[in-house]
């Protein structure tokens, strides 16, 4: 890497999808100001387009669950010795984290040894489990940059230096309006279908999701379906999902954009993630639902303190879309909710509202250009 000689550099670790669009947006704001910062570290397609020197993909270290992690465990540990070695080569800096906390403090504390300042952009949610971590990010990271508003309150009451910087969900939504999802004929009778985007997810969820869509179609044949697919999702795997089904015309599968699908909806069915909060900023009502191994779920119960799974009834403090969870989860609880919340106009219509109102408390956008202010501060 000699040709970084006398120039500023920066390692970035984003280890999940959202994290390197979000941490690919950082960087070209960072970019706007100084366009000759070298970047590299571990994340994936976004993070390359905006120009990192990527050493490790990112889609190789995903995972959803606590035991699921073990049969990633050799590819982690490799990835967490190039990360290190990294450090200790380069010497960036300034090192940027995004979310991914079992592994990104492990490198925020390989970079305290080498004397590396540490941005942490997007929390750990250790305001709803593990918080005893909180000590150990006081002591290894430099600065947080938070994405909702009630965790500045909880790093602040632990004298973490932080900023509530918004969500950079928001930076696509400048001048979006809400879903007009009563005007058009077709988004009355089209309901989203959102499996996740990780392969263990779509496994788990998409055939309870197909299943629930034949038993809609049972009680209103009118009702078409939309699945919304990564396009990184392996076709093979939804073959082999789809094998042994009926054809069935009212059920179509898209690569095209989510804020797209919820365009063309009149609610979804969504895997708890950030796609639920994509859906709560576009007004998009929703069923949240979330399934992780037996033994994932039962440490959870042990170790989550929060009422809620999904992010949108966090931030609202209250239920405000219906969620599925674990044991819950199948095609007739699914059929269910759905079914109650298209069966009362006056409660749907006030749904919406109530999802547009969550969204302003998320701040406005410019997130990513606050974060690069807060990085070039850094450096």
């Amino acid at each position: 890497m000699d040709a970084i000689v006398g120039r500023k550099c920066v390692m970035i670790v984003a280890g999940e999808a959202s994290g390197d669009q979000h941490g690919a947006k950082l960087v070209r704001e960072m970019r706007r100001t100084d366009p000759d910062i070298f970047f590299c570290g571990i994340g994936g397609k976004d993070l390359a387009a905006a120009g990192v020197r990527i050493l490790v993909d990112a889609a190789t270290l995903t995972v959803v669950g606590i035991t699921e992690v073990i049969s990633k465990l050799p590819v982690i540990y490799h990835s967490m010795a190039v990360a290190k070695k990294l450090l200790q080569s380069l010497k960036p800096d300034l090192l940027i984290l995004i979310d991914f906390p079992d592994f990104n403090l492990r490198v925020a504390e390989a970079a305290k040894n080498q004397g590396i300042r540490v941005l942490y952009y997007i929390s750990p949610q250790i305001w709803a489990w593990r918080r005893g971590r909180v000590k150990k990010i006081g002591k290894l990271v430099d600065h947080m940059a938070v994405i909702l508003p009630f965790e500045a309150d909880f790093y602040e009451a632990h004298d973490i230096p932080v900023t509530f910087v918004g969500h950079p969900l928001l930076d696509d939504n400048t001048d979006q309006e809400e879903n007009n999802l009563v005007a058009g004929s077709e988004a009355q009778s089209v309901i989203g279908l959102l499996p996740g985007s990780r392969e263990v997810e779509i496994r788990r969820l998409l055939p309870v999701m197909l299943d629930a869509a034949d038993s809609i179609r049972k009680r209103d044949p009118r009702l078409r379906f939309i699945v919304s697919i990564a396009p990184t999702v392996d076709s093979d795997m939804l073959d082999a999902i789809a094998s042994g089904r009926k054809p069935d015309s009212s059920v179509s599968f898209t690569t095209e954009p989510v804020s797209r699908v919820f365009s063309r909806c009149r609610i979804v069915v969504a895997a708890s993630g950030t796609v639920t909060l994509q859906a709560a900023i576009s007004g998009t009502p929703m069923v949240i639902i979330y399934k992780v191994s037996p033994i994932s779920f039962w440490l959870a119960r042990v170790l989550v303190r929060v009422d809620h799974i999904g992010l949108i009834n966090l931030i609202a403090g209250r239920r405000l879309v219906p969620e599925l969870v674990q044991h819950q989860v199948s095609a007739e609880a699914i059929t269910e909710q759905v079914f109650n919340l298209l069966g009362d106009q006056t409660n749907l219509a006030q749904l919406r509202e109530d999802l547009m109102a969550a969204k302003k408390v998320l701040g406005g956008s410019g997130a990513s250009k606050r974060v690069a202010e807060i990085a070039l501060s850094m450096l």
